[in-house]
């Protein structure tokens, strides 16, 4: 089975990591076809494990390795393909799209976070199939009130985001 492992906090606060380094973790950890897309912490790689298993192991070996509290979330190359393909909002050139990938449930909590949240001029936030998605506008994703609650210490171990076009990427890749 193919998965991409979304690792959170990556080359971000002081977490610097090689992809290099980080795929010869997952080869060293059993994993096959191992490779990386973007600095951002996005590992592609094949495994007979299933996972649940994988999660719990990948995290280990992370943070052994590079002695951090590593939190990673599976997708398989369906799963991916999904996200990519349901993607509900358009692409505007003045806007950016991200998919949040968690553990389950944390949609719900997404959004209301982002129904309290003020908002920018055509900031959206909607929910397909279990996946938040979140349109806005360039230059104000680390300024919304919205952009921050990934640092929350509450989300650390819950949630992660991604571009819309690393999910191109992968879709792509895999």
């Amino acid at each position: 089975m193919k998965y991409c492992a979304f690792l959170r906090g990556v080359n971000v606060k002081g977490t610097n990591m090689k992809m290099a380094e980080v795929c010869k973790v997952f080869n060293e950890a059993g994993m096959k076809e191992v490779g990386s897309v973007l600095a951002s912490g996005n590992i592609i790689f094949s495994s007979g494990e299933k996972e649940k298993e994988l999660k719990l192991k990948l995290e280990k070996a992370m943070s052994d390795h590079f002695s951090y509290e590593a939190y990673l979330f599976l997708k398989s190359d369906k799963e991916i393909e999904e996200i990519w393909n349901k993607n509900p909002f358009e692409k505007k050139d003045n806007f950016h799209i991200y998919a949040f990938i968690g553990s389950p449930e944390v949609e719900n909590t997404l959004m209301k976070e982002f129904e309290n949240a003020s908002k920018t001029e055509d900031e959206k936030g909607t929910i397909v199939d279990h996946v938040f998605y979140w349109q806005v506008s360039k230059g104000n994703t680390l300024d919304s009130s919205f952009g921050k609650v990934l640092g929350k210490k509450s989300l650390k171990d819950k949630v992660t985001s991604r571009n819309i076009n690393t999910f191109e990427k992968l879709v792509n890749k895999m």
